[in-house]
């Protein structure tokens, strides 16, 4: 049984703030690719999901002239490191199982390289969903940062997401019991 929605991460102030910040409709996004990404693998969708939520979550915006810049952004980014701390953080206190609360902040660590000095890293089947729906909705410059969403939209599509994660679940309950 699922512990914490998305839908009670989306209301959450926290999240609100720090992953309005950095584009709620880019982490909507990231985690309805986490969704379809997880099951196609066989990764656990309601953990998946919750990290493509949150994967932005430490983001501070990097602006020159009122513009991002993309090279400050490359040379000085920690979001991945001060994310996975807020998250867990967020989650825990949220309710959230704290072995899963620790696998998602860690996939929110490894979700980019940008931090990281050269070299490649083994990621466990979360981590590489997380990554790869991150992926699938970038856009040149970090311009995905800057789409925006309604908020009545955004709780329309986390409720639908929450909805396909129950049906999901259940599916797989009822494929391991048969």
């Amino acid at each position: 049984m699922r512990k914490v929605t998305l839908e009670k991460l989306y209301k959450h102030p926290i999240v609100q703030k720090y992953v309005g910040r950095s584009g709620m409709a880019h982490a909507i996004a990231v985690a309805e690719h986490a969704f379809y990404i997880a099951t196609k693998n066989g990764v656990n969708p309601d953990i998946a999901t919750k990290a493509g939520l949150l994967h932005d979550i430490g983001h501070y915006k990097w602006y020159q002239d009122g513009k991002w810049d993309f090279e400050l952004y490359r040379e000085n980014d920690i979001h991945a490191i001060k994310g996975a701390a807020r998250a867990h953080k967020l989650l825990v206190r949220s309710g959230e199982d704290m072995q899963i609360a620790k696998e998602i902040a860690v996939a929110i660590l490894l979700h980019t390289d940008s931090y990281l000095p050269g070299g490649y890293l083994e990621l466990s089947p979360l981590q590489q969903v997380v990554a790869e729906a991150d992926e699938a909705d970038e856009e040149p410059s970090g311009a995905h940062h800057y789409r925006t969403i309604e908020p009545t939209e955004a709780l329309q599509r986390i409720i639908q997401l929450d909805i396909k994660i129950k049906r999901q679940l259940e599916s797989n309950d009822l494929e391991q019991t048969s």
